[in-house]
């Protein structure tokens, strides 16, 4: 197997390609970022900058911002950073069903003591548990699809609702890295596809949508913005980690979120035992390349199983009860042809064209060059059409 020789990504990952130095084109995507948003002086500096503009927009309203909390260490964090720089935010949580104990008890500990406002959607489960167990018989990698674009979907209905016009969210490239489009892509028209074909009739009426004209509704019309405060500031996780624990007495709750039940079973049991996917291979060598780990200690990591096999199997029977799906069924879904991304109806390709048709307004939607679109360029060898 080939290694990337400055991180941990191999061959193993679709559309990697190698130079002659052995310096993959992930890892250069991944200089590439850290090149267009430097820490440091000019990071907060960016950042302050974006901190006036969502005070004057939140001048006369109860909040100026939405902030995404799953009871995971980033987005906690990011609670004590907007407090910290003057924001009131409003707390926005997705209920799916499977926040882990440890969750709920984590934003409650830290919204309460920041005196946050929280804001739960709560998704019908009959709904959920439908389009999950649509997802598993569809064969594709990434089954936690759902919650990610519900968690989407929910901040910008309530920005609509609450007439806010920024979200605020903790993903961090510096620590998460790009996964391959092929394992993770999702989109609105593609969960629509998937459900109809793979569900059992059960209409959505409360699990939220956003279609691509609603994005570009929100976006255009309503003026709200996605904003990844992370790009900009320096932020280190295990110290993060190490604040929470002592100032709001704030729980560990295992692997890279594993705060909720279903998104640990699809990272540490779906993907490396059905696909062979690890997906520790981006996280790890994004930290490596951001000084946070040694690329020796990356492959320590790799080398290690995610969890006990004990713990493994009793999150897939938890799953499987919760899903309501047959050990007959699961092993049907077990054994059934592995699909990627891209295997069905999405708006991938006509999103693109948009964007490369109408860069400029990409501001209107993002404080930032999304890394989807850099992704298109570094790794998939397209023309550099947006800036």
């Amino acid at each position: 197997m080939k290694i990337c020789s400055k991180g941990v990504w191999d061959d193993s990952l679709p559309g990697i390609t190698f130079d002659e130095n052995g310096v993959s084109n992930f890892g250069k995507l991944q200089e590439r970022m850290m090149q267009e948003y430097p820490r440091g002086e000019q990071g907060t500096k960016d950042w302050e900058q974006l901190v006036q503009e969502m005070k004057a927009s939140g001048r006369g309203k109860k909040y100026d911002c939405i902030v995404g909390v799953s009871g995971g260490v980033d987005s906690s964090y990011l609670l004590h950073i907007a407090n910290r720089y003057g924001l009131r935010p409003l707390a926005v949580n997705l209920d799916n069903g499977f926040n882990s104990e440890i969750a709920v008890q984590n934003i409650f500990k830290v919204t309460t003591k920041l005196k946050i406002d929280l804001e739960t959607y709560v998704v019908d489960y009959e709904e959920m548990k439908d389009i999950l167990r649509a997802y598993m018989r569809a064969g594709v990698p990434w089954i936690d699809a759902p919650t990610d674009l519900a968690i989407k979907a929910t901040m910008y209905k309530i920005a609509n609702q609450e007439g806010i016009k920024y979200i605020l969210r903790g993903n961090d490239f510096r620590s998460e890295g790009k996964q391959p489009k092929e394992w993770t892509y999702a989109d609105a028209k593609q969960l629509l596809f998937i459900h109809k074909k793979f569900g059992s009739g059960i209409r959505l009426k409360t699990y939220p949508l956003l279609t691509l004209p609603k994005m570009i509704y929100s976006g255009l019309l309503k003026g709200i913005r996605d904003i990844r405060p992370y790009y900009f500031l320096d932020y280190q996780k295990q110290k993060a980690k190490k604040m929470l624990m002592e100032e709001y007495d704030w729980k560990d709750y295992g692997g890279h979120h594993h705060e909720n039940l279903f998104t640990k079973f699809a990272m540490a049991y779906w993907l490396p035992q059905k696909f062979g996917i690890d997906k520790r291979k981006i996280n790890l060598s994004a930290q490596v390349l951001s000084g946070a780990l040694s690329r020796a200690e990356a492959m320590t990591r790799l080398s290690q199983p995610f969890a006990s096999k004990e713990e493994l199997e009793n999150t897939r029977d938890y799953v499987m009860k919760k899903l309501e799906l047959s050990p007959e069924e699961f092993t049907t879904i077990w054994k059934s042809e592995n699909k990627n991304a891209f295997d069905y109806p999405s708006n991938y390709s006509l999103m693109f064209r948009l964007a490369d048709t109408f860069s400029p307004l990409l501001k209107k939607f993002y404080s930032f060059k999304p890394m989807s679109i850099t992704a298109r360029e570094v790794i998939d060898g397209t023309a550099e059409t947006v800036r």
